[in-house]
């Protein structure tokens, strides 16, 4: 996602290249992103940040409390602190950095093309100005949407942060039931992916606000193929299984933001 944010930033001219610098323990990868993108690079986060205006955590929630103690006291006062960090909340980030100014957000894979969404929350010690700044930032990503309250950040994290693994899940069943059909994979492939991007364009390009139910009846007649293939997909649970995803996701997201370790949610 880092480098998803730097592509992006550079793309939409919101920052040019000699302005950012990378910061991880890798030196291949940061060596990596020099050659690709012409930023300036560092191992030692401290450095890194030593002179920024604003400073993004990108780092795995396990990894975040020993970043934070590297940086505790390091930042620049007039700073501002922008995590994309999943579950981290920004009284865990404001007090082990010593700083107040931080906002919160959480992006999602599609930000790395351009076409994300992203939800973000500001602490109250964060200017206008900087909030601006960091709107800026967010929109190189796609769309993104503020929220006054914080808990809404988890919610985000499992619904549209987690959001692209459910889709990518429900294609790849789709692509898998085409071959099984009998069709190639790489055109199964291309009728799954077409069908997706089809009927989300058809909805955000509609001039009335319409629910999603209507469109699913639109498309299903009476004793026809799409309503024996819902009724199935009733049948099956899929509704709440995808409410009860959704959920663990919510649930997890809290884990982390408490600490949580680096294990998977137990099952029922």
């Amino acid at each position: 996602m880092a480098e998803g944010m730097i592509s992006g930033l550079i793309r939409t001219q919101v920052a040019k290249p000699d302005a950012l610098i990378a910061s991880g323990p890798r030196i291949k990868r940061v060596e990596k992103l020099q050659a690709m993108y012409g930023i300036g690079t560092e191992t030692k986060n401290q450095r890194a940040t030593r002179d920024a205006d604003v400073v993004v955590l990108s780092v795995k929630p396990q990894q975040l409390d020993k970043v934070l103690q590297g940086l505790d006291g390091a930042i620049n006062p007039s700073a501002l602190v922008l995590s994309i960090v999943a579950g981290a909340t920004i009284d865990k980030i404001s007090q082990g950095l010593g700083h107040p100014q931080v906002v919160r957000s959480m992006p999602n894979t599609p930000a790395q093309i351009g076409e994300g969404i992203t939800v973000w929350t500001a602490a109250k010690s964060v200017s206008k100005e900087q909030q601006e700044m960091a709107r800026q930032i967010l929109s190189a990503l796609g769309e993104e949407i503020y929220v006054d309250e914080e808990y809404f950040l988890d919610m985000a994290t499992a619904l549209s942060g987690t959001g692209p693994a459910y889709v990518f899940l429900f294609m790849e069943a789709m692509v898998d039931a085409g071959v099984h059909l009998g069709f190639p994979r790489r055109i199964a492939e291309r009728l799954v992916a077409q069908t997706v991007r089809g009927s989300v364009e058809y909805y955000n390009k509609r001039d009335d606000p319409v629910h999603l139910a209507r469109l699913r009846n639109q498309v299903t007649s009476p004793g026809g193929t799409s309503a024996a293939a819902l009724y199935y997909l009733e049948k099956a649970g899929l509704r709440t299984a995808i409410s009860r995803a959704i959920w663990a996701a919510f649930e997890r997201s809290q884990e982390l933001g408490k600490g949580g370790e680096s294990h998977p949610p137990e099952q029922d």
